[in-house]
């Protein structure tokens, strides 16, 4: 990775910083892309060593995208990774929530992947570098309470493995990352059925993965130019084959296991 050209969105918190963190170690230069552009700048001065672009990027809104990937080529001359990390989260019945949930939810996690991907291609095909979207095991299972943030997540899996067949002999790497629970601040801000963020995690972070261990993760697959990254063995790689050969099992255990956070919108 070293003098690597690395974009991250979602950048300000959790994974992101994680991963800011992470590439910076192996001495990228950084385009960092985030609407709280205050935690970005903290972020940087953490980071004295690494050279690093801030972006205050929305990236639901396409000019912010094409500004985001414009900046940085004009900065740094070349993008070799883009990291597709930003991304909301929401927790409702679908019976429920308010449509202009979903809306939201599309927009930030599938179009804003579709957006900075499109942007970026050209100078991606030239580097033959990494196109990641970090999804999320709810990308492989729908989540019962979470309708649009499954949605959003297998809605980027599979433009992401459309991408990766379209370039397949042009040498664009393209990794699909499915972190399983891992802590951050998604879940406190997860929208509920109105649209006002959620405010307390239902969930023990504690007891959840780092931030940190799963970039160390996302960057290795980068290095490695895997297709796809599934997290966790229980929560993850157990949950998708359970998926393809007991499907009918999965959904049993899943509504079972999600009946059981503090709260929740279902019994």
């Amino acid at each position: 990775m070293k003098n690597k050209v690395v974009i991250i969105t979602g950048a300000s918190s959790g994974i992101g910083r994680a991963l800011a963190k992470e590439f910076a170690s192996r001495g990228a230069r950084l385009s960092l892309a985030a609407r709280r552009t205050g935690l970005l700048k903290e972020l940087q001065s953490e980071l004295p060593e690494t050279q690093i672009l801030i972006h205050k990027t929305d990236v639901s809104q396409e000019d912010d995208c094409r500004m985001l990937i414009k900046e940085t080529v004009n900065r740094f001359g070349q993008i070799d990774v883009l990291i597709n990390n930003a991304g909301i989260s929401m927790r409702a019945l679908f019976e429920d929530v308010d449509l202009k949930v979903i809306r939201q939810l599309m927009d930030v996690n599938f179009y804003g992947t579709v957006y900075c991907s499109k942007f970026a291609l050209p100078y991606l095909l030239k580097t033959k570098g990494s196109l990641v979207g970090v999804i999320s095991i709810a990308g492989y299972v729908g989540l019962p309470g979470r309708s649009g943030y499954s949605a959003s997540k297998f809605a980027i899996r599979g433009f992401l493995d459309s991408v990766r067949i379209e370039n397949l002999k042009k040498g664009l790497h393209v990794l699909v990352a499915a972190p399983g629970f891992t802590a951050s601040e998604v879940r406190k801000a997860a929208l509920t059925r109105d649209g006002s963020e959620q405010g307390e995690s239902p969930r023990d972070e504690d007891k959840m993965m780092s931030a940190e261990e799963c970039a160390r993760h996302i960057v290795k697959a980068v290095e490695k130019r895997k297709r796809e990254l599934i997290l966790t063995f229980t929560k993850g790689k157990f949950t998708v084959f359970l998926g393809k050969f007991f499907p009918s099992l999965l959904d049993k255990l899943t509504y079972s296991h999600m009946a059981k956070e503090p709260n929740s919108p279902f019994k």
